[in-house]
């Protein structure tokens, strides 16, 4: 039998304070709804997801593989500088939601690539592509504490806003 402990145990965790650090807001149309419902599956697979010291979060790894059988829908995406429909379009909003947190937070962005278009719910240079088998977005965790905790408040009312927390 093998013993699996855990990183963080209960006496770790009464100790630890809560400090926002970083945030980031964008928004989107509520009533295209195979559009917000992968903007609501990709952040919820990355709610409360925990950065160790030193580690890299990748969005791909996070997020996992975009699919039918995982709930993802068409909507719309960009491929070579076009429009098309494609699984899981609309969470590249999640991710550039999320560099953007992590830029103001400054933590140290690994890997971040942009649409070949602009995109609305950010300024222009301001996004972050992601594709299962192509760009992923990913950065480190520099700080000594525990983990900056990128965390997802619920999407309301097409706001998607993104927190991060380190825990001292």
């Amino acid at each position: 039998m093998l013993a699996i402990h855990p990183k963080v145990d209960s006496e770790i965790l009464a100790e630890i304070r809560e400090k926002k650090i970083g945030e980031y807001r964008t928004y989107f149309n509520v009533n295209n709804k195979n559009r917000s419902n992968n903007i609501s599956l990709a952040a919820e697979a990355i709610n409360n997801y925990v950065v160790f010291p030193g580690e890299v979060f990748s969005f791909n790894q996070a997020v996992g593989k975009r699919s039918v059988e995982k709930g993802y829908m068409l909507a719309r995406v960009i491929v070579k500088g076009e429009f098309s429909e494609g699984i899981g379009g609309g969470i590249c909003q999640v991710s550039s939601t999320l560099f953007n947190a992590i830029d103001n937070a400054g933590l140290q962005t690994v890997q971040r690539y942009s649409h070949t278009r602009s995109v609305p719910y950010v300024p222009s240079g301001r996004d972050a592509t992601v594709s299962w088998y192509g760009p992923d977005f990913s950065f480190k965790n520099k700080y000594n504490q525990p983990d900056p905790d990128p965390c997802y408040d619920p999407r309301r009312n097409g706001e998607y806003h993104g927190l991060l927390f380190r825990y001292d």
